[in-house]
């Protein structure tokens, strides 16, 4: 979650017409997401169910930036605990990263299986998915989130389109596209600099889509919405805001957790609405609303958050 005053550590966007490049062997390069891909898809079934975190475990001594980073998410999320403690809920976080990423890659291979979702929602939600209108999710970069799509595409028939920031490896970000898309059900939007400005995502909700984007992050060049989280300030992207206004579609926060191998809660909030013409003090209502979602699902659910940026 971005800070005012304090510029998003992901990757800066690349300038436009030119392919965002990255290191052969960087961390989110397409040498070691391909390999993580290839182990998730031929592995025995067992070594994909067991090895996970303690992989997740490993890579947690190896990069001391992400861990301090997450280190300082949870003290935000769930105060500040002894050296002990805390050291086990950053290695907890980093294996249940490692554990819905592997699930997330081996979708379509021999480890492939069906995901046992529980969904909390109240009866307002489900008439609101049942309907003909469209709708704009706002999520985080919550355990399973990315299978979040292609769950609710599959139950109400709603097709999703999922808005991603580009990534900096082309390749990498391929082959991560080809595990979120659903054909006739989910696809994958990237976005630049100003993303929200582009009408694929308001003829998407006019045809009553759904459009799914995060809200954890506000990346260099994105203008963000001051809001409080944790009792502390902080920022969401604007862009959400500005499409429910203009389109006059509800946002709805939705956040999951991984509860055991392939078995995920999905809690999906009240929706929020913002009418055309609001005013300031309305947007910035609206965008507490969002912000309280996320901070009571992360304070109940902090492991279950990979926000890897300082």
């Amino acid at each position: 979650m971005s800070v005012p005053g304090r510029a998003d550590s992901s990757s800066p966007p690349p300038a436009p017409h030119e392919p965002a490049r990255a290191g052969t062997l960087a961390l989110d390069g397409h040498f070691w997401r391909r390999a993580a891909k290839l182990g998730a898809a031929r592995a025995p079934s067992w070594f994909v169910r067991w090895s996970p975190p303690v992989i997740g475990a490993a890579i947690s001594l190896a990069v001391p930036r992400e861990r301090r980073a997450i280190s300082a998410q949870l003290a935000r999320a769930r105060g500040r605990v002894g050296l002990m403690r805390d050291a086990v809920d950053v290695v907890r976080t980093f294996a249940n990263f490692a554990s819905c990423l592997t699930e997330v890659l081996s979708t379509g291979s021999k480890n492939d299986c069906p995901l046992a979702s529980t969904v909390h929602r109240g009866p307002r939600v489900d008439d609101l998915l049942a309907s003909a209108g469209g709708l704009i999710f706002v999520t985080a970069h919550t355990a399973g989130w990315e299978r979040l799509g292609a769950l609710l595409a599959g139950e109400h028939r709603k097709r999703v389109l999922l808005v991603m920031r580009r990534e900096r490896d082309e390749q990498a970000r391929e082959l991560q596209d080809a595990t979120r898309r659903v054909p006739g059900g989910v696809s994958v939007l990237h976005v630049g600099d100003d993303p929200f400005a582009s009408l694929p995502l308001m003829h998407h909700l006019r045809g009553g889509g759904a459009v799914a984007m995060q809200i954890d992050r506000v990346p260099p060049g994105m203008t963000g919405h001051a809001v409080q989280l944790f009792g502390r300030p902080a920022l969401i992207p604007e862009g959400p805001l500005r499409l429910a206004q203009l389109s006059g579609a509800p946002l709805v926060p939705v956040f999951s957790a991984r509860r055991g191998h392939r078995r995920y809660s999905v809690h999906v909030h009240e929706p929020i609405r913002i009418a055309r013409r609001a005013g300031a003090t309305a947007v910035d209502a609206a965008a507490q609303q969002i912000a309280d979602a996320l901070g009571q699902f992360v304070s109940t659910h902090p492991t279950q958050w990979f926000s890897f940026r300082e």
